[in-house]
Parts: structure tokens; C-alpha cells; sequence
């Protein structure tokens, strides 16, 4: 059988596009498995960007500012993040809770501990133990860290489930500025509204000490408000940044460049 030089050239030319598309495929499939295996299996697990965007500093009527070193500058969060000071940690060693005073004072002189007042604020119609107008018993939430509807019920095997966590915990904040504080100013970093969100016990502890640089809330949709928060509390305290954490709120705010530092005012 007898083929033709332009039959020939037309084959040839269909077997190389035809190459040409296995191996195109072949490098998907290769690019895909090496994002799997790096990035993509984490991205798959890491949950999606939903639950609250915000939570509540004050809450209008019964909670009252507490004093801090100085005013929240009112600013966008990025701008007053280059103010503060880039230094190194500070030793922990030398670290005691008891630095920053007795656990859940009521620095505020509302009538009611920091605890049940954070709690309060926090959860979704709240009811208080009967004869008390403080102790929070019982109540449900859109928890912040993790984006999911949280019940509270207060008991020794149930209140663990629900804590109240310090934006920016207190073991960073004594590498970073708070052992120059007097006793009282940590006393009210310790009790203050701004930094304390109702959340997640799980969450809560694997969060522990850490900085933005190393841990996040999984709540995407949280971090914007959660970075500018932690940035609005160092603020207030005269506290400073790593230069890790530093890249760490740049690098989530870039997602965010309208967002505005967090001023404590009244919840309406």
C-alpha cells in the first residue's frame, strides 16, 4: 500500500499533537499530586471561611472599659502594627501567672468576676444560676475560633468545654513588653474585655501562648478581626511584636487593608 507524502505528514503531525496532550496531562497530574502532598492535603482538611467575622468588646449597659496604659489608637490595624516595636521574646523562665494578678478579678467595679462578665457578653440569651445576678449557668454561641454553634453548661465536667481566652495570651505578653508593667496594668491586661473572647476549649488549648506567627484561628473569617485585635491590645499595653509575628499580621491583613484596629465601645 502506497502512501502519500502529504498523508504521511498529516499523521505525523496528529501523533505529535497527540504526545503533545498525554504529556500535558501527565504534568497536571504530576503538578496535582505534588500539591496534594505539600500543601493540598491540609488545604482539603482545613475548614472553610464561615462563622463569625467579629466578636463583642463591650457590652452597653452593665460593662465598663477598663483602663489600659494608654487609648486604643483609632486607625487602620496595618498602619498602627507599624508603630509598634520589633524586638526578640523576652525569657519565659521567670514567668508565674500570678504576675498578672488573682485569675478573673472584677477590675471593672461592675459587681460580677471578668469570667461570667466575658460570658455573659458572649453567649446568645444567657441565663444566670438561680439567686445569682452574675454566675452564667447556661448557653449557646457561635463560637469564633472554630465557626461552629457552642453550648455553655456550667458544671465540673461541662465548663471546660467553653473558656475564655486571652487574644493575646499572657505568657507572649511577658516576653513582650509586660514585665515593665506595674502590677495593676497587668492586672487590667489580664481582666481586660478587649483581650478576652468567650471560645472553644479544644481550641483554646492548642492556641495556648502562641503569637500570630504561629497559630491561627481555623475560623478564617475570624482573622482579620482577630489579628487587628491582638494588634489593638499590644497597643494599649505598650507591647511589642517578633519580627515573625510582624510578617505573620502583615500577611493576613493583606487580605483585609480596610480593616480598623478594635476600639472598645460599647456592643449595641
Amino acid at each position: 500500500m502506497t502512501v502519500s507524502w502529504t498523508a504521511y505528514r498529516r499523521a505525523r503531525r496528529r501523533s505529535r499533537q497527540a504526545w503533545s496532550l498525554l504529556a500535558a496531562a501527565g504534568l497536571a497530574v504530576l503538578g496535582a499530586l505534588v500539591w496534594f502532598f505539600t500543601a493540598g492535603q491540609f488545604a482539603l482538611t482545613e475548614p472553610p471561611a464561615q462563622g463569625p467575622s467579629e466578636a463583642p468588646v463591650l457590652a452597653a449597659g452593665w460593662m465598663k472599659p477598663v483602663g489600659a496604659v494608654r487609648a486604643v489608637p483609632a486607625a487602620p490595624a496595618g498602619v498602627v502594627l507599624d508603630t509598634l516595636e520589633v524586638k526578640g521574646r523576652s525569657a519565659r523562665d521567670n514567668y508565674d501567672r500570678s504576675a498578672f494578678g488573682q485569675a478573673w478579678l472584677d477590675v471593672d467595679r461592675n459587681g460580677c468576676d471578668t469570667r461570667n462578665d466575658i460570658l455573659r457578653r458572649d453567649l446568645t440569651a444567657a441565663h444566670f444560676v438561680d439567686g445569682s445576678r452574675c454566675q452564667v449557668a447556661d448557653g449557646t454561641f457561635r463560637e469564633p475560633y472554630t465557626g461552629r454553634v457552642t453550648a455553655f453548661r456550667r458544671g465540673a465536667a461541662t465548663s471546660a468545654a467553653v473558656q475564655i481566652d486571652h487574644i493575646v495570651a499572657l505568657g507572649d505578653a511577658w516576653q513582650k513588653g509586660a514585665q515593665q508593667l506595674t502590677a495593676q496594668q497587668r492586672e487590667h491586661l489580664a481582666n481586660d474585655p478587649l483581650n478576652l473572647v468567650a471560645v472553644d476549649g479544644p481550641a483554646n488549648q492548642d492556641k495556648s501562648a502562641s503569637d500570630a506567627a504561629t497559630w491561627l484561628p481555623p475560623n478564617k473569617a475570624f482573622r482579620c478581626h482577630y489579628v487587628a485585635r491582638q494588634i489593638s491590645v499590644k497597643a494599649a499595653y505598650r507591647l511589642w511584636v517578633t519580627s515573625a509575628e510582624k510578617e505573620a499580621m502583615k500577611r493576613i491583613l493583606t487580605s483585609c487593608p480596610e480593616q480598623q484596629t478594635i476600639v472598645p465601645q460599647p456592643h449595641r
